[in-house]
This record gives structure tokens, sequence and C-alpha cells, in this order.
């Protein structure tokens, strides 16, 4: 078990890095992170996941809907991210004073509401994906979920520390 979950933590570091470089929106996402490489990061971390949980036979039947779900999730993700760079390059061949003239807040306040909404809709559709395999899982599988979780959340969380340093040194 723990060199399963040794080999996890190592493959998602190995990919955890390539996830802060390729959400530094300044740093110019759309240039630097191709479509292949938001799938082989989705690859990775699904390969991570269900390594960590040592699948039986039968759980696996449930594991196709997790997947698709994560995958659903991950291609969403890419084209809200694609659409900010967009949106950041173009403010980037205006001067700041353009930028404050043709901000508009309401439809800032609908784009964010419809960003929301769509990461809710995926959200609920991979919980609502993971229920019917969750419910299988032994406590040995459900600790190392936990541990896997866990794991994640704190590299994500490093991860925007990291981009909001970078961010305050870029502003100085």
């Amino acid at each position: 078990m723990l060199r399963t979950i040794g080999a996890g933590v190592t493959a998602l570091l190995l990919t955890a890095s390539p996830l802060a470089y390729a959400q530094t929106p300044s740093a110019g996402t759309a240039e630097r992170s191709s479509a292949a490489d938001w799938a082989s990061l989705t690859d990775a971390r699904i390969e991570i996941t269900k390594a960590a949980l040592q699948l039986t036979p039968d759980q696996e039947k449930y594991w196709s809907a997790v997947e698709e779900a994560i995958r659903n999730r991950a291609k969403n993700r890419q084209a809200r991210v694609a659409k900010v760079a967009e949106r950041l390059s173009a403010m980037q061949d205006k001067n700041p004073i353009q930028v404050l003239r043709d901000h508009n807040p309401v439809e800032f306040m609908q784009r964010r509401a419809d960003a929301l909404a769509q990461r809710s809709a995926d959200l609920k559709k991979l919980a609502d994906a993971w229920q019917p395999l969750y419910q299988t899982l032994t406590p040995d599988q459900k600790k190392r979920l936990a541990l896997l979780t866990i794991f994640v959340i704190r590299e994500v969380r490093s991860a925007a520390d990291e981009r909001r340093e970078q961010s305050d040194d870029d502003e100085e």
C-alpha cells in the first residue's frame, strides 16, 4: 500500500509542476500549454488516482463514469482558461486608460457567474459519478483516496501561492 501511495505521490509531484506552470495566466497560458499538455496532465491524474485505488474487477465497472467526468471537467477548465488568456491578450494591446474605460463590471459579473455555474455543474457530475464507486471502496481504498486528495489540495494551494507571489513580484 505504501509503495502505491509513494508511486502516486511521486507521479503527482512530476505532474504538479506543469500544473502550476500551465495555470499562470500572466505568463501566457495559451502559448505555454497546448491541448496535448492538458490531455497528458489529465491522463496522469487519472492514472495516479486509479493506481492508488487498486480497483477490483467489480469496482472497475464504475470507473468509466468517473474517468469520463474527470475528462469532461478538465476539458471545460481548459476552455475557460483559454478564454481568459484570450481576453488578457486582447487587453495587452490597449493602454491602461483604455482598459479602464472599456471595463464593464456587469459583463464581468455575468462571465464570472457563467464560469462558476459551469464549474458547479462539472463538479456535481463528478460527485455523481464517484458516488456508486465510492460506496464499493474498502476502508483501505478510502484511506488511500483521502491521502491522495489531501496531497493534491496541498499542491494546488502551493501552486496558487506561487502564482500570487509571482503576480506580486510582477507588480513591483
